[in-house]
């Protein structure tokens, strides 16, 4: 029989799955909106993820039943055991008989980015999160917190942080640079005060619209304005910060290996330039992903059936 391998990479605004063979090669990809139960509701959560795998199911011709093992990498599993219990036996009603392997999406982006070998992997999109294995194979995660009190360095937390940086300029607290223009002409404010309101009702109630703002500071950096350079130096400092507890924690030797990947990396050198200068104050090394933390949900999806078989 054909052996399908599945890999889901879900986050708090996007859902993506493959499917491929052995060889971890996707043979189709289905996309879908995020997967976090936190922020959907368990049900809503697991259904977006059980349509991405049978689409991906349907694109071979296959079903669940002949499905060889599926890796689900889920924002913010691991961070609730009532929730992850809850959520677990959902997407198990949803998909049976399919073998499932569940995952927080940050283990997913480390076996993508560092070929599942010892390093530290950064995840910096909606929320923020880190993930390391040492040669032991031992394991390790840091930040993930929420974004009312945690997150610092995801796009959230640059979102909110821009935000009040509008503010500040509009008062005359900061120099206004092109981010006051640009909001302003974004938003069609016709007063600075409007800006509350339309928060209010529009940004602060949906995660994802707070994290989309910082597509907004992104413009401004990349027009120049010097607050907002410094707000994505910020970013980098705090995601630094936890890939150097995780070199700490699992005794990680130097120089450490340490990717990415999430949204705020599309921010190119106005996040990945000071954390590479800031990782290698903590001996870490900043390198590109090798695969994406889709083709890592894959090849956790292989690793983790082979080992079933005890192969």
């Amino acid at each position: 029989m054909t052996k399908w391998y599945i890999g889901v990479d879900g986050g708090g605004t996007k859902t993506a799955a493959a499917i491929s063979l052995e060889d971890g090669t996707p043979c189709w990809t289905a996309k879908r909106s995020g997967c976090s139960y936190q922020a959907a509701g368990i049900e809503a959560a697991a259904l977006t993820v059980a349509e991405s795998v049978m689409e991906c199911l349907a694109s071979v011709g296959t079903q669940l039943d002949e499905c060889a093992m599926c890796c689900l990498g889920i924002p913010c599993y691991g961070e609730n055991s009532e929730g992850d219990a809850a959520m677990a036996a959902e997407l198990e009603r949803l998909l049976a008989p399919a073998p499932l392997y569940i995952v927080n999406d940050v283990e997913a982006g480390w076996a993508g980015a560092l070929g599942c070998g010892p390093g530290i992997h950064i995840v910096a999109g909606t929320g923020a999160i880190a993930f390391g294995k040492n040669a032991k194979g031992e394991t390790a995660r840091c930040g993930g917190w929420d974004e009312f009190f945690g997150d610092e360095g995801s796009a959230y937390w640059i979102g909110r942080e821009g935000m009040s940086l509008f503010t500040k300029q509009a008062d005359d607290r900061l120099p206004r640079g092109p981010l006051y223009g640009i909001v302003k002409k974004q938003f069609a404010l016709l007063e600075d005060m409007d800006f509350i309101k339309l928060v209010r009702r529009q940004i602060a109630p949906h995660r994802d619209q707070v994290a989309s703002f910082q597509k907004i500071a992104l413009e401004a950096a990349r027009a120049g304005d010097e607050t907002v350079i410094r707000l994505y130096e910020r970013a980098a400092h705090e995601l630094a910060l936890m890939a150097g507890a995780l070199k700490r924690k699992l005794r990680l030797p130097c120089p450490v290996n340490v990717s990415y990947s999430g949204g705020v990396f599309h921010a190119d050198d106005f996040i990945l330039k000071p954390l590479a200068e800031e990782l290698a104050d903590c001996g870490g090394i900043l390198q590109a992903p090798v695969k994406s933390p889709l083709e890592g949900a894959l090849a956790l999806a292989i690793q983790h059936h082979k080992q079933k078989e005890g192969v």
